[in-house]
């Protein structure tokens, strides 16, 4: 009979033809489940497994040790990997359209081991382009893995690259502006540099950056692939000859996703689709209105849609975090409710004041992530907020905001 490992093997070759987003969405990971009798997907906390073949598990542990592919057979050990969580990495890369994924606790341990791969490889220079969640910004920049970074725009990527830069890193759209780049465009200028790309924000249902030429695609999983705000979590979706170092770099740092948050997260995934086109809808109706709102300087919504939002206000953004009462004044996003707060005092309070405005974080910019609640209730709310922070100081006849790409 075959283990719950091999028979996901075998149905990646049983499920190679085409299918719909929605439907790897609701089957990727789980396409052996009703042939061991199951519906669900088990948990599986152990830690550890038992094996009477000692001889197999040391030739078992040398490949892993040589190549990093996940061993075959039977599970070894929970630092080496979890078949709960290996469910949740297969879905994944299906539905990123790669050969594989590694998941990790969280996004910066995810974003940390890419960089001690290419370290490892004499590669510690990244070339990156602003603005990135602040906390990748601030890995980079404080040197604290041993990387050296070149900020630059992404007309200056090929100039920027050299001999030992070991990946180029964007964010697209970009936290917290939604600023978009053209994926294409910078993967051909990478030239043989491997390119990671966060695709965070806008999720496999709205691109997927690997068909667009990047090598590697994060995901902070925490955010829209759990979308409950309940688990903490990031993955990288990579060809499996990168995903064989990240599980190397793993197993020796001890990154390790747990069971549990490998089992939310593919229970996440089942719905993702319906989830981000709904809260895009939310979101689409929301920056339309903020556009047009006297109160309001400038509205940033991305081309290719999602479910976040960026904008600037007259008045003090603090009073609008402290006026709304159904919208959650709170980090992080992607969650079915909706959620705001203030990038430079928190989310991009890490990055250099400077470097945080030139990359168009501005000190009255708010990011919203915008959830699956009525929207004419989410409207009242906002409006609420924005008139107890604006409403004596500007007057009906200030122009109407601009709606920026």
């Amino acid at each position: 009979m075959d283990t719950p490992l091999d028979a996901q093997a075998h149905d990646v070759v049983r499920s190679a033809a085409p299918r719909a987003l929605a439907t790897e969405a609701v089957h990727a990971g789980r396409d052996d489940l009703a042939r061991q009798g199951l519906h669900a997907p088990p948990i599986d906390l152990s830690t550890t497994y038992p094996s009477y073949d000692s001889r197999g598990e040391a030739a078992r542990i040398d490949a892993f040790a040589t190549t990093g592919a996940e061993p075959d057979g039977p599970p070894v050990y929970g630092r080496l990997g979890n078949p709960t969580v290996a469910r949740f990495e297969t879905a994944l890369a299906r539905l990123e359209g790669t050969d594989a994924a590694v998941a990790f606790a969280s996004g910066m341990a995810a974003l940390t081991a890419v960089l001690l791969v290419r370290a490892s490889m004499g590669l510690r220079h990244v070339v990156a382009v602003r603005p990135l969640y602040g906390c990748s910004d601030h890995l980079l920049t404080a040197g604290l893995l041993g990387s050296e970074v070149t900020w630059t725009d992404p007309a200056g990527i090929a100039e920027a690259l050299r001999p030992d830069t070991g990946l180029v890193m964007v964010e697209s759209p970009a936290n917290p502006t939604l600023a978009e780049l053209d994926l294409r465009a910078v993967a051909h200028a990478c030239g043989s540099v491997p390119l990671l790309a966060d695709n965070t924000f806008a999720t496999p249902v709205l691109q997927r950056p690997a068909e667009q030429g990047a090598r590697l695609v994060l995901h902070s999983a925490t955010k829209y692939l759990g979308g409950h705000g309940d688990v903490m979590a990031g993955v990288v979706a990579c060809d499996e000859e990168f995903a064989g170092r990240l599980r190397q770099v793993r197993f020796a740092t001890g990154g390790v996703l747990h069971p549990l948050a490998g089992y939310l997260l593919l229970r996440g995934l089942s719905t993702l689709p319906v989830r981000v086109r709904a809260a895009s809808a939310n979101a689409a109706e929301l920056a339309g209105r903020l556009a047009a709102d006297p109160r309001v300087a400038r509205v940033h919504y991305p081309r290719i849609g999602g479910a976040m939002i960026a904008f600037e206000v007259h008045g003090d953004p603090h009073e609008v975090i402290a006026g709304v009462r159904l919208v959650t004044p709170a980090v992080s996003l992607g969650s079915v409710d909706t959620l705001i707060q203030h990038p430079a005092s928190i989310s991009h309070r890490i990055v250099d004041a400077d470097d945080r405005r030139g990359a168009g974080v501005s000190d009255r910019l708010l990011r919203m992530s915008v959830g699956l609640e009525d929207v004419e209730d989410l409207w009242a709310d906002l409006d609420a907020a924005l008139e107890r922070a604006h409403g004596a100081t500007v007057g009906h006849g200030a122009p109407a905001a601009a709606v920026g790409h």
